[in-house]
């Protein structure tokens, strides 16, 4: 007798248009597979989740001015977009290193860059801190050209897990290397009032710091718990109710992406990497060596901009961006996470 051969697998319905649960929009998460529907996203001037798409990369280009043959470096791997485009113009001869310390994200982009025909002897990814510039060099040589976008990426920001965003619920993470140090909600449990007000004011310019600080170190000492992104967010809720009803809502909206934002930065130390960054850049910058920064709030325009200029004083910048430059207005229409970000550019001598 024959064996009864199995049911076909029906495949999963997709939830509504648009389904609410990050793991139920396959269609967003697989856009290679379903390009038209994550096409019609875009065109909506929205991101397909789990996926990034880069900003200003006409602009970029044109600060870095790539040729074929060149070699250059991505500090910022992410997604792998601006790579993509940097790769089109260093071929044919040319070689591109990419270094990214989010290692889930860097080992999904890497398998897609492979993919479309890119492998070792053209791109060469390392997963560290982009703050060893210096050792890349070692591999690389003096390099020719090098970006840092420094923004977060929206694979990050869209899944849950990673507990990024005050707009889902999920643990409260926020380490970009899930590996290493502590989570933003173990960074609660021992920080003071006094050093947190400090990481509110000074990585995000909060004027509410001192009231939103003192809030939650006081309901942790209670007893407490903010392991989990909606709790933060109602904890900085609960700490403006002084502000007036009118007001109120658009002040928490304003506050919890500045809290989550400043928070990130502390326990990622990412201006202290960004120093260390700055610093080593033009030791391995060729002469003539092109370098692009694209920043996402003030603390690291200003430390972009101030390295910049002393070091054109110094004459160790041949040139530098005497203007920050931003988006467009229609990139910032059709993609809202452009709007904060600041380009600035310098020329080793």
């Amino acid at each position: 007798m024959d064996e009864q051969q199995p049911k076909p697998e029906r495949r999963k319905r997709y939830t509504g248009t648009h389904p609410k649960a990050f793991k139920e929009k396959y269609k967003e998460l697989q856009p290679e597979q379903y390009a038209a529907d994550a096409e019609k996203i875009i065109q909506q001037g929205r991101t397909p989740a789990g996926t990034h798409r880069s900003i200003m990369v006409k602009e970029i280009l044109d600060c870095l001015k790539i040729l074929p043959g060149q070699t250059g470096l991505d500090a910022t791997l992410g997604y792998g977009g601006h790579s993509l485009e940097m790769l089109k113009c260093v071929l044919p001869g040319g070689r591109l290193f990419a270094t990214d310390v989010d290692g889930i994200e860097l080992q999904r982009t890497k398998e897609r860059l492979l993919a479309l025909g890119y492998d070792t002897d053209v791109l060469v990814i390392k997963k560290m801190n982009f703050s060893g510039i210096d050792q890349v060099v070692y591999e690389s040589g003096l390099l020719d050209f090098v970006l840092a976008d420094l923004g977060v990426s929206s694979m990050q920001i869209d899944n849950p897990e990673r507990g990024f965003s005050y707009k889902h619920e999920g643990p409260l993470d926020l380490r970009l290397n899930s590996k290493t140090g502590k989570s933003a909600a173990q960074y609660l449990q021992t920080v003071s009032a006094e050093e947190l007000e400090e990481v509110l004011a000074n990585n995000s310019d909060e004027p509410y710091a001192a009231e939103i600080a003192t809030h939650i170190v006081a309901k942790i000492k209670r007893g407490g718990k903010i392991n989990t992104t909606m709790q933060l967010k109602e904890c900085i809720s609960e700490a403006l109710q002084f502000i007036s009803e009118s007001k109120r809502k658009d002040e928490i909206k304003r506050s919890a992406p500045r809290c989550f934002q400043a928070i990130r930065i502390a326990i990622n130390d990412e201006f202290l990497v960004l120093e260390k960054f700055l610093d080593k850049l033009p030791a391995a910058l060729t002469s003539g060596g092109r370098v692009a920064i694209l920043t996402f709030h003030s603390g690291e325009d200003r430390r972009v901009k101030k390295s910049f200029q002393n070091l054109f004083r110094e004459g160790i910048y041949s040139q530098i961006s005497e203007e920050v430059i931003r988006p467009s207005v229609e990139e910032c229409a059709t993609n809202s996470r452009a709007s904060s970000a600041k380009l600035r550019w310098a020329v080793r001598a």
